[in-house]
């Protein structure tokens, strides 16, 4: 029988500084955050063509993150699935929902790398507000001209499981100051807009016409479906302004597109570029049942979509 090994020689520590991967394709590089599994940072050249934030970080507006298993919020937190109630933790006293999900504040594992491609992923476990367990995995694929993404949800548990996905992209086409998004000129393949007060639906929708142009002093904060789809099956919406174009693509997975304006978030970030959000299902999703995925033990769910970009 083996001794027993003597006491340890020095107490040990998890790591403290964050860790991200580096994909690199021409002159495109992007930054995938370990902690909460989003883009952190894209930039061609010298184009920075999504708004960033600091490795590590989860920061006001949510710029870059995966949102799963649901986007958006929930009122007040509380849903009911299958005759159980349930309470979500909430955002904070100022805005008393649940906000954007289980998975930004968690830390991800990468699971596979080439230099212009890597898998990252994590676990939810189930929790109060959350009795279930999901696999999370985000897949990137970099080329110089555009980045692919796949986003797959796996069931681990003995339950069927409500999921919403999304992710939370900000759009930068090369506004400097705040409120120079009001230059940018946006078409979004939609035709419908859910109203929504405080971010959460009223009940009413409304006609949304997609050829926007020039956004100007427009504001939007707002949920689109109804979203008219190209021969192949994808929905496009475009941003074009003084740095180029960027075309957001998004397969069947996606009935849903949130575009948001920015002009909630601090000075220094305030209207300089347009969050367009990918999501399964719209604001409050989980309490009205309203296009959930619903996964049985075992069983798996992905989508797709592109950010491509274009100089001017």
């Amino acid at each position: 029988m083996a001794a027993p090994e003597g006491p340890m020689s020095q107490q040990r520590w998890p790591s403290t500084e964050p860790g991200e991967v580096v994909l690199a394709a021409g002159d495109a590089r992007l930054a995938v955050d370990l902690r909460g599994g989003g883009m952190r940072r894209l930039v061609v050249g010298d184009w920075d063509v999504i708004d960033g934030y600091p490795a590590g970080a989860v920061i006001e507006g949510w710029p870059g993150a995966v949102l799963v298993p649901w986007p958006n919020r929930v009122r007040a937190g509380r849903w009911t699935w299958r005759g159980e109630e349930l309470q979500l933790d909430l955002h904070s006293a100022e805005q008393p929902n649940a906000i954007h999900g289980l998975v930004a504040w968690q830390p991800w594992t990468m699971l596979e790398r080439t230099s212009t491609a890597t898998s990252v992923g994590t676990t939810v476990e189930p929790r109060p507000g959350y009795p279930f367990r999901l696999a999370v995995a985000v897949d990137y694929a970099l080329t110089p001209d555009r980045i692919e993404v796949t986003v797959r949800v796996r069931n681990l548990g003995i339950l069927a499981a409500p999921v919403g996905v999304g992710m939370h992209p900000y759009l930068h086409v090369g506004a400097n100051e705040d409120g120079g998004i009001r230059g940018a000129e946006l078409t979004v393949p939609a035709r419908t807009a859910l109203e929504t007060e405080g971010g959460l639906p009223t009940g009413a929708r409304h006609r949304f016409h997609g050829d926007v142009g020039r956004i100007g002093d427009r504001a939007f904060d707002t949920p689109l479906t109804d979203l008219a789809r190209d021969d192949d099956g994808w929905a496009r919406l475009r941003l074009r302004g003084p740095l180029g174009e960027l075309v957001l693509a998004t397969d069947r997975s996606w009935p849903w597109l949130q575009i948001y304006s920015a002009d909630g978030l601090p000075e220094g970030r305030r209207r300089r570029s347009l969050a367009v959000e990918p999501m399964t299902c719209p604001p409050n999703a989980l309490a009205d049942n309203a296009d959930l995925v619903v996964l049985e033990p075992g069983n798996d769910w992905s989508g797709s979509w592109t950010l491509a970009w274009t100089a001017a």
